[in-house]
This record gives C-alpha cells, sequence and structure tokens, in this order.
C-alpha cells in the first residue's frame, strides 16, 4: 500500500478551516485510491512560488519529512504545473510528487468498469499526461505501480513521445463519438419520457436514493466515485405518471477539466433531463461549498437554464435541533429526507408529480369509436377535463403533458 504526506497550501484570502476541510477530503480521496496517509502539512504562503509551488526551503524540508514518516507518496490538495512536478523529480528519485488531478485521474482509472468509462477516462489521462512527458516519468522505471503509476501511467508511457500521445487522443476522441453515437440512438426511444436526473457531491447518497426510489442495486460505497456510469431506470410515481430517473457519477472540489470534458457524453443525461435534483449531505459542515462546486459544473455542462430542486439526504444523522432548524431556514424549498432509512421518499414523488403537472397544457382532441386503444392511453396519461359523444366521434378535453399527448396522437 502506498504511503503518503497530504500537503494543503493557505494562500491570502483563504481560511484555513476550510484549506483543512479539503485536506479531510483529500485524505478521503487518497482513502479511495487505496493510499494510507502518515501526515498532513499546511503552509501559509503569500504567493505560488512557479518552481515548487511552495519556497524551496519547505519543499526540501517536506522531502526529508516523508523520508523520516517513511512515505513514498507526497499529494498536493492544489493542481502542480509540469514544471513543478518535474523539479520535485530532481529533489527527490524516490518519493513521487503528484496533485489532486493525478489521484482523482488515478481513482477514476481504479473505478472505470465499461468501455465508455474507459475510454473517457484514459482521454482525460493522456491529456494530463501530454505536457508532462518530458522525462520526470523515468522514475517510474524503478517504481511501477501504486497511485499515480497504474496502467497508463508507468513505464509504457516513458517510451511514448509527444507525437503518439497526441496521435492516441485522436483515436480516443473518434472512439468516444462512435459511442455517443450510439448512446444517442438509445436514448431516442426515451425522449417523449419525463426525465430526472440525480447529481450531487460525490458520497451524498445518490446511489443509496436511486436504489431506495427504483429498487434498483446499483453499486454502493462509503467511498469517493463508487460509480461512473449513468444508470437510467423507470420510477412510476403514481397511476398516471412515471418518469426516467438517471444516477451520474459524484462530482467533488477541483474535478479535473479534462476529465469533466472526456465525461461530458455520460453526464449527457444531465442535459437531456427535464428537472435536476441535487442530492446534499445534510449532516456535512461543507454544505454551501458543495452546492457552489455543483453549480459551477452544471454551469460548465450547459445545464444552466434545467429546473432544479435540492434535495438534503442524511437527514437521520443531524441531530442538533438548532442546526435542522437553520437547514430548513436556509432551504425551505428543499426535500428533507434519508434514502438509507427510506424517509420521506414520498416527498420526492409528490413534488416530482407537481414539477410534471406544471408544464401540463390543455387539448382538444377528437377520437373515433373504433380507437378504443388511444381513447385507453389518454386515459391513462392524461386528466380528461370534458367529454362530449357525438355520431362518429368522441371530443375530449384533456390536460397533460405535450410530449405524452403528441406521442399518442402522431
Amino acid at each position: 500500500m502506498d504511503k503518503a504526506l497530504l500537503i494543503g497550501i493557505v494562500l491570502p484570502g483563504i481560511n484555513g478551516v476550510d484549506v483543512n476541510n479539503h485536506l479531510d477530503e483529500l485524505k478521503m480521496l487518497a482513502k479511495t485510491a487505496s493510499v494510507k496517509t502518515l501526515g498532513v502539512v499546511t503552509q501559509k504562503l503569500q504567493k505560488v512560488n512557479p518552481a515548487f509551488y511552495i519556497g524551496k526551503g519547505k519543499a526540501l524540508q517536506i522531502m526529508e519529512q516523508a523520508k523520516l514518516i517513511d512515505a513514498n507518496l507526497i499529494i498536493f490538495d492544489d493542481e502542480l504545473s509540469p514544471a513543478q512536478i518535474k523539479n520535485y523529480r530532481k529533489l527527490s528519485k524516490i518519493i513521487n510528487v503528484i496533485d489532486r488531478s493525478a489521484l482523482i485521474l488515478d481513482i477514476f482509472k481504479m473505478r472505470a468498469k465499461t468501455r465508455e468509462a474507459k475510454t473517457q477516462v484514459e482521454l482525460a489521462l493522456c491529456q494530463y499526461l501530454l505536457p508532462r512527458l518530458t522525462g520526470q516519468w523515468t522514475h517510474l522505471e524503478r517504481q511501477r505501480g501504486g497511485v499515480g503509476t497504474r496502467a497508463g501511467m508507468g513505464e509504457t508511457q516513458i517510451e511514448i513521445d509527444r507525437r503518439l500521445i497526441r496521435d492516441k487522443i485522436s483515436k480516443l476522441k473518434l472512439d468516444l463519438i462512435k459511442i455517443e453515437s450510439e448512446r444517442k440512438t438509445q436514448g431516442q426511444k426515451r425522449e417523449n419520457e419525463y426525465r430526472v436526473a440525480l447529481v450531487g457531491y460525490t458520497n451524498a447518497g445518490k446511489s443509496t436514493l436511486f436504489n431506495s426510489l427504483t429498487g434498483n442495486k446499483v453499486y454502493v460505497e462509503d467511498q469517493l466515485f463508487a460509480t461512473l456510469d449513468t444508470t437510467v431506470r423507470k420510477l412510476k410515481l403514481n397511476k398516471k405518471h412515471q418518469v426516467l430517473l438517471s444516477d451520474t457519477v459524484g462530482f467533488v472540489r477541483k474535478l479535473p477539466h479534462n476529465l469533466i470534458a472526456s465525461f461530458k457524453s455520460t453526464l449527457k443525461e444531465l442535459l437531456e433531463a427535464d428537472h435536476i435534483l441535487i442530492v446534499l449531505d445534510a449532516s456535512s459542515n461543507m454544505i454551501k461549498e458543495h452546492i457552489v462546486t455543483i453549480m459551477e459544473v452544471l454551469s460548465e455542462l450547459g445545464a444552466d437554464d434545467i429546473s432544479k430542486s435540492f434535495i438534503l439526504n442524511k437527514i437521520d444523522l443531524v441531530s442538533d435541533e438548532l442546526t435542522l432548524k437553520n437547514l430548513k431556514s436556509d432551504y425551505n424549498d428543499g426535500l428533507f429526507i434519508s434514502a438509507l432509512h427510506h424517509l420521506k421518499l414520498s416527498d420526492i414523488k409528490s413534488h416530482l408529480i407537481e414539477k410534471i403537472e406544471s408544464d401540463f397544457k390543455i387539448f382538444n382532441v377528437r377520437v373515433t369509436y373504433e380507437q378504443g386503444k388511444i381513447l385507453s392511453q389518454i386515459q391513462d396519461q392524461a386528466e380528461i377535463l370534458d367529454t362530449e359523444y357525438g355520431d362518429k366521434y368522441i371530443n375530449l378535453k384533456i390536460r397533460g403533458h405535450e410530449k405524452s399527448i403528441n406521442k399518442l396522437l402522431n
């Protein structure tokens, strides 16, 4: 198992408490990547040092500290430039220095199961490696395996020059276009359905909620990024309404831009959604920062105009009455639930029914007496406001979702 020393930087205008919270998250990311955290170092800086991010003296001190505690890995919470990583390699050949982005990419590499996820992660990994192929990875010949050195980041990368990496990136992009085309064909069958996407900070309980609502068995574990692939299932709300519910990859602070870009095809379920349910961990003291992260990623994906609601999950873990009162005041339109204990899940269904019906329109429809099947479908999917029986036709005044009604009548 890799053993790491974590580094957090406090720059002017950044709260030290926030940095400690960020390092707690980095520690959880490390645990997810099967890395044991042996120590944490925070350093106050007036400005970033272009050579080592921190001062050279502090860099040497950290290297010595890592050797003393027998750590083989130093992980910075902030992104390091290729030059900075190269400089650290000159300081030590036996201690690997990586940043948060490399750690997240490594986790995604481990978690990728499907062809699409593997292709997306490999693309992001190649784009991350491209500016870093200047010799600083030569230590991998002696230090194979471990975080930052898994398949795709080890000795084969040392032999590949920039031109080959660029060729690989081009090929992976073409592969993703092909996969996206297949996904689009599959998605056409669902285009008339009302679609709801679950999004949220990773480990907020999205997959548990998805399972509790749909009876599905999506993989759930108390780890970050337990699932990478979007799962879609039908959710029956009542006799007349059902939605297609999708569970997407969780977000996290400082998610690498290359990763967001390469995962856009998976996250397109979000852009095709009629409504987005943002799942939050009500027991977290970082809930406001989580919302900022989620909104930034949604904006980057182009989902600003899609209607959204907050679901505050894990409410069973909030025992303090004042905290609960403040949450209900801050998120008075939010839905407070416990997915694990199936608490208040009916509120989500009622909320979605309201959302669906808020888009309902009134239609005047004429069907013949021979069109019994269409009449039956109209009765199932719409509210009949008025019925007038003629000699040859039945004239109906109905209220329903435009997508569904058009599908029935065309």
